[in-house]
């Protein structure tokens, strides 16, 4: 191989670089989150779930997200959700 020929194959590696490091982002991870009752009944129990992630280093939206689904007292509204569906509403 020609040394114009070398140079011209590593800067195009070198260009195209930092596009397939890009591309190769993890997933942010996903805490769900099942309550038998409500946003307001299980306030201070979220509230100190988020500051022990935070002491820990982890922040809600950037190294990771909580999904939350409330059954409002109706049991049978998590089930589907255990399983992997959508809970009815």
């Amino acid at each position: 191989m020609r040394r114009r020929e070398f140079i011209k194959v590593i800067a195009g590696s070198a260009a195209a670089w930092p596009f397939a490091s890009h591309a190769q982002q993890s997933a942010i991870p996903v805490i769900g989150y099942l309550n038998l009752g409500s946003p307001e009944s299980d306030a201070r129990r979220l509230t100190g779930l988020r500051r022990g992630l935070n002491e820990a280093g982890y922040v809600e939206g950037r190294n990771f997200l909580i999904e939350y689904r409330w059954a409002g007292n109706q049991p049978d509204r998590l089930q589907p959700t255990q399983e992997g569906g959508e809970p009815t509403p």
